[in-house]
């Protein structure tokens, strides 16, 4: 059932929260509610962001850091934001990164001792099979410098099998869900403490690792082997396929071999059938392109200027880039096409703003959130010594959205308790659309922390996880289909209406206490 109304038990618990909140900052941040309902207009009624998004997925997905897709997809939004009247979008340059890369074709069948079409993806940045390559099949799970020297010599031309078989269980909760009551509750709430350990109990100790270096040492042996492709089974199952890149941060640059991550039903048939000693003959086409060039080390800006504090900053984003198997809509296509109806809104309803509002989408996110830290690092602050630039001290605040498509039900405090009562009052004219939770929590793992880590209030949004987590991030099914365009449609008028006050209010939002420089800790 998909959740409109208001949630009496979640904005109970946010108001006795703020109880609390209020004795740290006594603030009012009245709500101007003709304004709001000129947002909501504007975004349900005249909105542009479902076409956006696909053209950001259909047109221009997926949109790996690296490829020619990124690129067109930054043009594009910069297109979008001149035709909106956005004052000068364009891209700003981060790199360099690294060669670009994007696959061509993709085809994979067996061809005995039956004939049938497999489904599989290219793992990023690997190269091809150079054509159409046909070979035997064999399943080597090499995990041990044992396992080297048992294979060496053994598998020029043939199609390693390396993952071990496991178990596919029938899906009995849906894969789709909002959150409750209670999780809201649960969210609202710092979480419990890690319980002491027993006295006198000793912690287990770890298994015992592997070579630090063992993981490059494997990849290695495959290329000398002169292997035609290393095969792995795809976490997910039904057809879903999570497929990332195929080789190691510590040095991207390094030879790998063709890899390839296949559907776990097909990879289990295959293996299954080896294992009664009959032989399996694989057929591939993998045509996967480099460019020598740096493509995609840029991020998307574009202002809206303020009027009396046009130097102070709004900032909202998202990032731009995905992964390659999919066409990148729930991760992260839609916090992209959401932030850039911000700016559309923001525009079309000719609100006037104090401050100025600034958009970055992002690129580089999936391998580190190297666009966002580049930017707030040439513009805010480096984290590594704290040393601090101008506008650093100009800055309001930063949100974010890269949660997927669910609906906004609230937002993260990231452990800034001073913002709770502001926050709590520009919630409340979205609380027939959900948002009542303030989560004293802070979250990681995308760009509002680049932003946090040199002591700028940065946001991430509290959503209804949909499918994200259990069919569409990093996957083969992100895709445009699973997004829900009512969800997509009231995030946008949320965050714009979170701007405009933003921009408007007399003083900068409050802040946490600057951090310790990254080199010091």
């Amino acid at each position: 059932m998909q959740i409109r109304a208001a949630r009496p038990l979640a904005f109970l618990v946010g108001a006795i929260l703020l109880c609390g909140f209020t004795t740290i900052a006594q603030v009012h941040d009245e709500v101007d509610l003709d304004v709001v309902a000129r947002i909501k207009d504007e975004a349900l009624q005249r909105s542009q962001v479902m076409d956006v998004i696909s053209y950001l997925t259909d047109v221009y997905g997926p949109r790996l850091t690296g490829s020619p897709n990124l690129k067109s997809a930054a043009d594009y939004a910069v297109g979008k934001m001149k035709e909106w009247g956005v004052s000068n979008p364009h891209l700003e340059s981060w790199g360099p990164f690294r060669k670009g890369w994007s696959n061509e074709r993709f085809s994979a069948h067996v061809t005995a001792p039956q004939a049938y079409p497999l489904i599989g993806y290219p793992k990023a940045w690997t190269p091809g099979t150079n054509g159409t390559v046909t070979g035997e099949a064999v399943l080597a799970a090499i995990e041990s410098d044992q396992d080297l020297e048992t294979w060496h010599g053994r598998l020029r031309g043939k199609f390693v099998l390396v993952t071990p078989l496991r178990n596919v269980r029938a899906v009995f909760d849906p894969l789709g869900r909002r959150l409750t009551d209670e999780q809201l509750d649960t969210l609202s709430k710092p979480p419990p403490p890690r319980a002491p350990a027993a006295a006198g109990t000793t912690p287990p100790r770890p298994a015992q690792p592997r070579s630090q270096d063992f993981p490059r040492r494997r990849l290695q042996f495959f290329v000398d082997e002169g292997v035609a492709a290393v095969i792995e089974a795809g976490r997910g199952d039904g057809g879903t396929v999570f497929v990332m890149a195929g080789n190691l941060p510590q040095s991207p640059e390094a030879p790998v071999p063709p890899q390839v991550v296949l559907a776990v039903e097909h990879y289990g048939r295959i293996a299954r059938t080896l294992q009664k000693q009959i032989p399996v003959t694989l057929e591939m086409n993998v045509q996967n392109k480099v460019y020598d060039e740096d493509l995609s080390s840029f991020n998307v800006v574009g202002e809206i200027p303020g009027t009396d504090k046009v130097n102070e900053l709004v900032m909202i984003g998202a990032h731009l880039d995905s992964w390659h198997t999919g066409t990148g809509a729930t991760d992260n296509a839609v916090g992209s096409g959401v932030m850039l109806e911000v700016m559309r809104i923001l525009k079309a309803t000719r609100l006037t703003m104090r401050r100025t509002v600034r958009i970055g989408l992002w690129t580089g996110e999936e391998q580190g959130l190297l666009g966002s830290r580049a930017y707030v690092a040439e513009h805010f602050a480096d984290r590594a010594t704290m040393q601090r630039k101008a506008e650093h001290d100009r800055v309001s605040a930063y949100y974010n959205l890269d949660n997927g498509t669910g609906a906004i039900r609230g937002i993260y405090l990231q452990g800034n308790n001073a913002v709770a009562p502001i926050f709590q009052e520009w919630m409340a004219p979205f609380v027939d659309l959900g948002m009542t939770t303030l989560s004293v929590r802070s979250v990681g793992g995308t760009d509002h922390t680049s932003f946090d880590a040199v002591g700028l209030p940065g946001f991430q949004f509290v959503q209804d996880p949909i499918e994200y987590e259990t069919r569409t991030h990093h996957s083969n099914m992100d895709v445009f289909e699973r997004l829900q365009q009512q969800d997509v449609m009231q995030n946008a008028a949320i965050i714009a209406a979170f701007v405009y006050d933003t921009a408007n209010r007399e003083e900068l939002l409050p802040r946490k206490p600057l951090p310790q420089p990254a080199s010091s800790r």
